[in-house]
C-alpha cells in the first residue's frame, strides 16, 4: 500500500513534480482509504473551468468547520502551487498528508489543531507545463507556469480578486479563518548558502501582541528548529543594494500578497522561499521541514495564538485610529549572522559594463544589517462606520467574501459626513496585473452633506473584520480598492467648456468667488510659464470654481460617519 501511495517525487529521481491530474487522483485515493482522517473536496472553479480542491485533516475525525471554529480549535493552513513553477510545496504537502494518514503517532500529535491545505492553488498555471519559464531554477524536469489562464499572477490578486481563483481563496480563507498560514514558494535573486529563506508577515504591520509574539518568540523558534533539522534558514534575501553585503530588508508584504492578505484577518502568515539555485530535492526536503516546523509550533502554541487573535479583533472594535501604511526605518537596522558568498564584479562579455557574480570559492559568515522595522507612516482616525453606496458593487462583493458585516440602509436620508477629496495622485504608466495602479494618493478630508439612499451599505467598525474594511476602504492604504482603480470613474470630469464662451465667464467667476480668485493668484505666481497657455488657465478656473463644480468629481465615493 505504501508503494501505491508514493508521490511522483518519491517514485522518480527526486527531480519530478506531480501534474494536476495525478495530484488530484492521488488525494482522492488517499481520502477514500482514510476517510476518518482526511476530507478532500472541490471548493471552487478556476477561470479556465478547472476544479480547485482543498483538504482537511483532523485527528479526532471532526471535519465540520462550524463545529471546529465554535470549539476554538487552532487551524493551520498550508497553501501550495500559487506559482506552479515553484512546486516543491505541492509535492512536500502530498507526502506530509499521507504520513498524517498512515502514522497514528504523527496524527495524534496534531491534538486539537486542524490541518487545512490547498494542494495546488493555481490550477490553470499547472497545465501550462514546460521547463522553460524559470530561467535561473535548478529543476524539476518539468513544471507549471506563474500566470493563470488570464495571465495574472495570483500572488498579486488577493485584494482586487480579478480571478475566480482568488475569489474562491477569499471565501475559503474567511470560512476557515486560519490562525497560521504557510504559502510555499521558490525565490529568485542573490546567491548564498541557504536553501530556505523566509518571509513572515511583517511584525510591525501585523501589530499588537501578535506582532510581538511573531518577532520575539515564533520566528526565533522556527529558525532554531530549522537549524536543528539541518536546514539553516535566513530572512528572505532582499538586498538593499546590489548584493546582501550592504544589508537586507524585510519584505513589506502588502495585502496583494498572501501573507499581507492574511494580516487583514489577523492571521500569522509565512511565505517560505527556497533558493532557486539549489537542487530540487534539497528544496523539497527543506520545504517539508519548514511546513512541519511551523505546524508543530502551531500545535504547541495554538490556543495562545487563538486567544491573541481574538484579542486583536476585540481591540479593533474600539480603535480610535488605524495605521494603513508602513515604511522601513532606515536609521535603526538590526543585524543577522549571514552565510554568503563574496560578491564581485567583472567585465561582461555581452556588453561594455561590469557584471555582478558570486564567488562560491569565497564563502563568508558575518553580521549584516537587517532592516526589519516598519513603523506606520500613515494613520487615519477611525470612523464609526463607512458608507458604501450600492452602485459600487465590486467593493461590496469583496467585503462580503471576507466576512465584513454590512448593514443595508432602509430609508433615504441626508447627512453630514466626512469625505475625501482626491488632491493628487500618481498612476503607473503601464498596466500592472491588469490595472492602472495608483502608487501615491494625496487627500483632503472635508465635511460635506450627502444623500445616503435606501439600499446603500453601512460598514460599522465594531466588528471582527474591521481591519479588512479599513485597509481596503481607506484610499491611502497600500492595497486599497481605490489604489487598484475600483473607483477610477470619479477621477474624470464629465462636462467641459468652449473656451471662447468660458473666457468671459471666467472673469465673472473670479469677481464673484474670492476664494477662487485667491487660488488663481497663487497658481499664477507658481506657474508663470503657463499664463501663455489658454487651456491651462481656463482649466484651472473651471476645475476650482464653485459655480460649475461637479460634486462627484475627485470625491472619493465612500463616506465616513464619525
Amino acid at each position: 500500500m505504501l508503494n501505491a501511495l508514493q508521490t511522483p517525487f518519491e517514485k522518480g529521481n527526486q527531480n519530478q513534480t506531480t501534474t494536476w491530474s495525478d495530484c488530484i487522483a492521488w488525494y482522492d485515493n488517499l481520502a477514500h482509504q482514510y476517510p476518518q482522517v482526511l476530507r478532500f473536496s472541490v471548493v471552487g472553479t478556476s477561470d479556465a473551468g478547472v476544479p480547485i480542491h482543498a483538504g482537511v485533516i483532523s485527528a479526532d475525525g471532526v471535519f465540520d468547520r462550524a463545529q471546529i471554529k465554535a470549539a476554538g480549535r487552532p487551524v493551520f493552513f498550508n497553501n501550495n502551487g500559487i506559482h506552479p513553477g515553484e512546486p516543491e510545496g505541492v509535492d512536500a504537502c502530498m507526502a506530509l498528508v499521507r504520513d498524517l494518514c498512515q502514522q497514528p503517532d504523527r496524527l495524534a500529535a496534531l491534538g486539537r489543531t486542524v490541518f487545512l491545505f490547498v494542494p495546488l492553488y493555481n490550477v490553470d498555471g499547472a497545465f501550462n507545463r514546460a521547463d522553460t519559464s524559470r530561467v535561473n531554477q535548478d529543476g524539476p524536469e518539468s513544471f507549471g507556469f506563474r500566470g493563470n489562464s488570464r495571465h495574472l499572477d495570483l500572488n498579486r490578486d488577493f485584494v482586487k480578486c480579478d480571478t475566480l481563483t482568488a475569489q474562491t481563496f477569499n471565501k475559503l480563507f474567511t470560512e476557515w479563518d486560519p490562525d497560521v498560514m504557510v504559502d510555499t514558494h521558490t525565490s529568485n535573486g542573490a546567491d548564498y548558502s541557504y536553501t530556505m529563506t523566509l518571509i513572515p508577515t511583517q511584525a510591525d504591520k501585523l501589530g499588537g501582541d501578535l506582532g510581538v509574539f511573531l518577532r520575539d518568540e515564533m520566528l526565533p523558534a522556527l529558525y532554531a528548529e530549522m537549524d536543528r533539522r539541518g536546514w539553516p534558514t535566513c530572512p528572505y534575501v532582499n538586498p538593499l543594494k546590489d548584493s546582501p553585503d550592504d544589508g537586507i530588508a524585510d519584505f513589506l508584504e502588502t495585502a496583494r500578497f498572501s501573507t499581507g492578505y492574511a494580516a487583514l484577518h489577523d492571521t500569522i502568515g509565512f511565505m517560505p522561499e527556497t533558493h532557486m539555485l539549489k537542487p530540487f530535492a534539497d528544496r523539497y526536503h527543506s520545504m517539508r521541514a519548514l511546513v512541519e516546523t511551523a505546524l508543530d509550533f502551531t500545535v504547541a502554541h495554538g490556543d495562545r495564538i487563538v486567544q491573541m487573535r481574538r484579542a486583536a479583533r476585540a481591540a479593533g472594535r474600539t480603535r480610535r485610529e488605524w495605521p494603513v501604511h508602513w515604511a522601513m526605518d532606515e536609521a535603526n537596522p538590526s543585524t543577522f549572522r549571514f552565510k554568503g558568498y563574496a560578491a564581485k564584479y567583472k567585465a561582461s562579455v555581452l556588453g561594455d559594463y561590469q557584471r555582478l557574480y558570486y564567488d562560491r570559492n569565497e564563502p563568508f559568515e558575518r553580521d549584516i544589517a537587517h532592516y526589519n522595522r516598519f513603523p506606520a507612516d500613515v494613520v487615519v482616525p477611525a470612523p464609526t462606520a463607512y458608507v458604501v453606496p450600492q452602485q459600487w458593487r465590486e467593493a461590496i462583493e469583496r467585503l462580503r467574501w471576507n466576512g465584513v458585516r454590512l448593514e443595508r440602509v432602509d430609508a433615504e436620508r441626508t447627512q453630514e459626513v466626512s469625505v475625501y477629496r482626491i488632491a493628487a495622485l500618481t498612476t503607473r504608466p503601464h498596466a500592472y496585473e491588469g490595472h492602472m495602479f495608483h502608487d501615491d494618493v494625496q487627500l483632503e478630508r472635508v465635511r460635506e452633506t450627502v444623500v445616503i439612499r435606501a439600499g446603500d451599505y453601512l460598514v460599522p467598525l465594531d466588528q471582527d473584520q474591521a481591519r479588512y474594511a479599513v485597509e481596503t476602504l481607506e484610499p491611502q492604504a497600500h492595497d486599497s480598492f481605490f489604489r487598484w482603480g475600483f473607483f477610477n470613474s470619479v477621477l474624470e470630469k464629465k462636462e467641459a467648456y468652449s473656451d471662447y464662451v468660458f473666457e468671459d465667464e471666467a472673469e465673472r467667476l473670479l469677481a464673484a468667488e474670492p476664494e477662487l480668485a485667491a487660488k488663481f493668484g497663487a497658481w499664477k505666481a507658481a506657474n508663470p510659464d503657463l499664463l501663455k497657455d489658454q487651456g491651462a488657465v481656463l482649466d484651472f478656473i473651471f476645475a476650482n470654481c464653485a459655480r460649475w463644480r461637479e460634486p462627484e468629481w475627485r470625491r472619493y465615493p465612500v463616506f465616513m460617519i464619525d
